[in-house]
Order: structure tokens, then C-alpha cells, then sequence
């Protein structure tokens, strides 16, 4: 078995290795072509691994990345009858792949029918316009906590990640809006106590625990939130909104330091101003007039929630 596999190996040495070095001597612009081939396939698994990653289709994967090896392992030991099971299932193996990643392989057709390209390889041109209606939305939650004297601690993550911090909380991944993070705040819920995370324009998680900062010059005042809001602030270049509990006004903590007592449109401004003019280089334009959209249309969700609550309530007392 060795010797036949040595033959073997030295055949392949000889027909393969040698024969593509010796033409790539002879024509060495082809190596440019070579990268190029390798970059665009590493891509485009690098692409594929993105997409199936986290679904069911992800275990599967691995699987079958497992009975490669299996089939590889059997041939090369020379085990006949297993290797000829194991081929037998790599020969359905094409019609298996397709059933298996069908949602998978529907989604990116379909994106790819659309021809939004940049969104099928995780590139988003209007990050920096998602990230102003994320920040509108944050405004607009803590000033409705604010009026109810709600206390909240939202952390927006910038360029230094706070994946330790994250972890610390019950994971989310979900969409930012108003509704969720007034939600998540409000009092005597399993997710009130803590700060929320919003990280690559999601809720990351809540009830995350901060570092609290320890400064002797701080106003002996300010309660747990607002220092840990600053904790967070120094060791990292997050930036933090605190709802203050007891007197219902909002604050921004930023390089260790806290800005008190904000409106509605200096917290806006200073959102901006740092996570997305500083970070993009490229601004985005938002129409005029769009957080008064979003808080517009807040308001008559919220309205319609209560009226709608007041109805079942009524059927319940009949």
C-alpha cells in the first residue's frame, strides 16, 4: 500500500507540481492571473461563510466538511469498502447541497436579482444614513423616558469594540426603535437593570454591566448610571445616554466626561457630530425634516398601541 501510494505521490509530484512550475517559468505573467483566481474564490467563500453562518445550514456545513475528510481519510488508508460508501454519498452530494442551502441560495439569488450587490457581500453604502435614523431613534426613546422619569443607560459603540461589555448582557441582535428601548427600560423588567449595547447599528444587548469610574473629582451627586456611563466613556470611545431616574434629564457621556442636562436637539447634534461626521468620510444626506418623521410617526404608534389596549380592556370588563 505504501509503495503504491509513493508511486502515486510521485506521479502526481512529477505531472502536476514540476509541470506548473516549469510553465510558470516560461510565462510568469500567469501568476498574476493565478492570485487573482485565488482572491476571488477565497471572496467568495469568505462570502458564502457569511451567509450561512448562525443558521441551521451552518451545522449542516460542517458536516459535510467532516465527510470530505472522512472520504479523503478512507482512501488514503486504503479503506475499500468504507471509501466506496462514502463516494457513493459525495456522488449525491450536488442535489444534497442544493436542498440543504435552499433558503440560503434563494436569498442571495434574490439579492443578486436586484442587483444589490453591495448588500449580498455585507457592503453598505448607506451606513452612514442608517446610522442617523439609529441615532434619531435613540433620541426619541430617551426623551419619552425622560417624560416618565425613566431611568436608561444606552451605550453606542464606535471604533474601539466593547465585546467584553456585550458579553456581559443577555444577547439581542435586534433592530433599534423607539418602542424596543423604551421597553427594555421600563421598570420592573427583566432587561431594566444594566445599559443597552447598540453595536454595528443593532441592539447587541441589554442588561450589560459597565465599569463604574472611581474619580475622586466626580460630583459625589451623580448616581451608578451616570458612573458607569463615564467608566465606559474612559475605557473605550463610546459614546453614553443616561436618563437619570430621579430628575427624568438626559446626559451624554464622552471621553470620560459628562455632559449634563442636554435638549433634545443638542443630544442630536453631539450624536451626530461624533459617531457620524467623525467616522464617515463620506456624509451622507438625510432630508430635511426626517426626525420630525421619526417622531412623528413614534408618537401615532404609540397612540395607536393605547387605544388599542383600551379597547381589549373594555371587551375584557363586558
Amino acid at each position: 500500500m505504501g509503495k503504491t501510494f509513493g508511486l502515486t505521490w510521485e506521479n502526481f509530484y512529477q505531472e502536476n507540481i514540476v509541470a506548473y512550475l516549469k510553465n510558470l517559468n516560461q510565462n510568469p505573467f500567469e501568476l498574476i492571473t493565478i492570485i487573482l483566481d485565488l482572491a476571488i474564490v477565497l471572496f467568495l467563500f469568505y462570502c458564502f461563510f457569511r451567509v450561512v453562518k448562525g443558521s441551521r445550514a451552518w451545522q449542516l456545513l460542517k458536516g459535510i466538511a467532516l465527510l470530505i475528510v472522512a472520504t479523503w481519510a478512507s482512501s488514503l488508508l486504503n479503506l475499500k469498502i468504507v471509501n466506496a460508501i462514502l463516494t457513493g454519498i459525495m456522488n449525491w452530494g450536488v442535489i444534497a447541497i442544493i436542498v440543504i442551502f435552499q433558503p440560503e441560495l434563494r436569498r442571495a439569488l434574490e439579492q443578486l436579482g436586484t442587483n444589490k450587490f453591495t448588500k449580498f457581500f455585507g457592503i453598505d453604502k448607506d451606513i452612514a444614513t442608517k446610522t442617523k435614523e439609529d441615532i434619531y431613534k435613540v433620541v426619541i426613546a430617551a426623551e419619552e423616558l425622560a417624560k416618565t422619569k425613566t431611568g436608561a443607560l444606552i451605550v453606542l459603540e464606535r471604533d474601539i469594540n466593547i465585546q467584553d461589555i456585550i458579553a456581559t448582557g443577555v444577547p439581542m441582535q435586534a433592530e433599534v426603535s423607539p418602542q424596543l428601548l423604551v421597553n427594555i427600560f421600563e421598570p420592573k423588567t427583566p432587561l431594566h437593570d444594566g445599559a443597552v449595547v447598540i453595536s454595528n447599528n443593532k441592539i447587541a444587548a441589554a442588561a450589560c454591566v459597565l465599569p463604574l469610574a472611581d474619580d475622586t473629582d466626580i460630583a459625589k451627586e451623580l448616581g451608578t448610571r451616570h458612573r458607569a456611563a463615564i467608566g465606559i466613556s474612559k475605557e473605550s470611545d463610546s459614546i453614553v445616554v443616561v436618563v437619570s431616574e430621579e430628575t427624568g434629564k438626559i446626559s451624554v457621556a464622552k471621553d470620560g466626561t459628562l455632559i449634563a442636562d442636554v435638549r433634545e436637539d443638542v443630544l442630536k447634534k453631539i450624536l451626530i457630530t461624533n459617531i457620524v461626521t467623525k467616522r464617515f468620510t463620506v456624509e451622507r444626506k438625510v432630508p430635511k425634516g426626517s426626525f420630525k418623521k421619526w417622531k412623528e410617526k413614534w408618537r401615532k404608534e404609540s397612540k395607536s398601541k393605547v387605544k388599542t389596549e383600551g379597547k381589549e380592556q373594555n371587551k375584557d370588563k363586558e
